[in-house]
């Protein structure tokens, strides 16, 4: 069963589909599916439990909120190993990144349900008392990716329940395990029913079906930018809020006082992690000229040496990727990147032998490409980094900018002067400085341009899932307000409403 609706598993009643383990290319399971009456029946069961989470103090969500952080530490192994499954990424990856990411975020949202303030009171007006309330929206409608189910689950569901909001979520069809065992584990927490549920269904008719649905107050959207703009339109016909984190095309710009070492690291490990299915990954590697070849020779060197295989193995550091439909997507890219003169200088294609049964492909560089071709501006989704060589900083920071994208972005320098100015110039919503791809969950994350709007993570996103109150108290005991003069302009008018007092 792949519903958990009211505290419940069910039977979704829109059919059902074979979903494909993307590392062996064999039947895995059969997902059934949602269709729009299971929807509605979720955000009835989410409308009813708004009623009670909302009211109950933070101190009471927060609790519920660390037992749920508890319950999934339990059951870490086996989140790990499904989350491997049915993705195809590596065990090392689910294990010691994903899962711990997840719990990290769950304790940190536990704190912040009890720091839930408005601006501190005072006057702002002679004779009145102005307060903020900060209050949950009520039921949420939110879809979530296949790169990194259990993590992208956790963004949506944390701060909507942390702020007294209730939550459907439709993760991918082809992914849903874990957030179903993260429903799960929220009912063994005590978490109430209702307040986390999950359809499972294709995005055009469960996912349209939950972002149109009267009763649902906002939908929180991570995926394409062509589906954000989609969403976006359905939203606007009930003028309801929308929060999207897109598409990304994430630049890494290297100067020439540069780590070279530490550079070439971290493009490759930027560029791969996750098999570049990561809208922060890096994605465009600008190398000031003199340090270019250099560059590319040890990127494609360390590229070479990646072991790609079984991701169930510990050994493994580059599994599958999600699907063989996806993975001849990413080859087509490099195909005709190849066609329109582009040079690839190591990887290229899927391995053949034990995997040629699976959705892999090989870490690729790519070099000699056009600023204005696909492969530069268009997500591939892929471990695909393509370089390119810049002469001045000025040029370097340019091309950086130079896509519809701004969701993450590098800078690598030994010159803070350097760093400082990439930082302020690149069009990002996250810019690293000799790194990239570390992220915390205290500190923001979403994207500039094409890349959406709104915050996941940190105190910041429950921006995104409260609504802000001002109350004004009269402190005035006459009956008259000298404001009202505007209005009365009669001095006997204003005179009789004064001996009402």
């Amino acid at each position: 069963m792949h519903q958990f609706i009211a505290g419940q598993y069910r039977e979704g009643h829109g059919g059902e589909a074979k979903r494909i383990n993307p590392a062996t290319g064999e039947v895995a399971e059969t997902v059934t599916y949602a269709n729009t009456d299971d929807v509605d029946t979720a955000v009835a069961a989410a409308k009813a439990a708004f009623v009670r989470w909302s009211a109950l103090p933070p101190s009471d969500r927060s609790d519920a909120m660390g037992r749920l952080a508890d319950e999934l530490a339990r059951r870490a192994s086996q989140l790990a190993a499904v989350e491997t499954a049915q993705t195809g990424k590596s065990i090392r990856m689910s294990a010691e990144f994903d899962v711990p990411g997840t719990i990290d975020n769950v304790n940190f949202f536990a704190g912040a349900a009890r720091h839930l303030q408005g601006l501190a009171t005072g006057e702002y007006l002679p004779g009145q008392t102005s307060m903020v309330r900060r209050e949950p929206i009520g039921v949420i409608g939110s879809i979530s990716p296949w790169n990194y189910p259990l993590q992208m689950a956790a963004w949506k569901i944390l701060p909507a329940i942390a702020a007294g909001n209730t939550i459907v979520l439709k993760p991918s069809e082809l992914t849903p395990g874990t957030s179903l065992m993260m429903a799960e584990a929220a009912k063994a927490a005590e978490i109430p029913d209702g307040v986390i549920n999950i359809v499972t269904g294709p995005g055009k008719s469960v996912g349209e079906h939950l972002v149109q649905h009267p009763d649902v107050m906002m939908t929180s959207f991570t995926g394409s930018s062509a589906v954000g703009r989609r969403i976006m339109e359905m939203a606007s016909a009930q003028a309801k809020r929308v929060h999207l984190e897109l598409g990304g095309k994430a630049p890494f710009v290297v100067f020439d006082d540069a780590d070279l070492e530490a550079a070439a690291h971290g493009a490759v490990a930027g560029s791969i992690i996750n098999g570049g299915q990561d809208c922060t990954a890096a994605t465009r590697a600008y190398v000031q000229q003199s340090l270019f070849d250099a560059f590319v020779e040890r990127v494609a060197e360390l590229m070479s040496g990646v072991v790609i295989g079984d991701p169930t193995d510990d050994a493994t550091e580059l599994g599958s990727l999600i699907s063989h439909q996806h993975r001849d997507k990413v080859a087509g890219f490099v195909d005709r990147a190849r066609e329109n003169g582009a040079r690839v200088v190591t990887g290229g294609s899927a391995p053949g032998g034990d995997l040629a049964g699976g959705a892999f492909y090989q870490p690729t560089l790519i070099v000699d490409a056009a600023q204005d071709s696909e492969i530069v501006q268009q997500e591939i989704f892929g471990p695909v980094l393509v370089a390119l060589p810049f002469d001045t900083d000025d040029d370097g920071l340019a091309l950086a900018n130079d896509t519809p994208y701004g969701l993450a972005a590098s800078a690598w320098s030994r010159d803070i002067n350097r760093t400082l100015r990439a930082s302020e110039e690149i069009q990002a919503g996250c810019v690293w400085i000799n790194d990239h791809i570390p992220m915390a969950t205290e500190m923001p994350h979403g994207g500039y341009k094409a890349s959406g709007f709104g915050k996941d993570m940190s105190s910041y996103s429950l921006e995104e899932y409260t609504n802000i109150k001002h109350v004004m108290m009269c402190r005035d005991t006459n009956a008259h307000r000298d404001w009202q003069d505007v209005v009365f302009r009669s001095k006997d008018n204003a005179q009789d409403n004064r001996r009402t007092s």
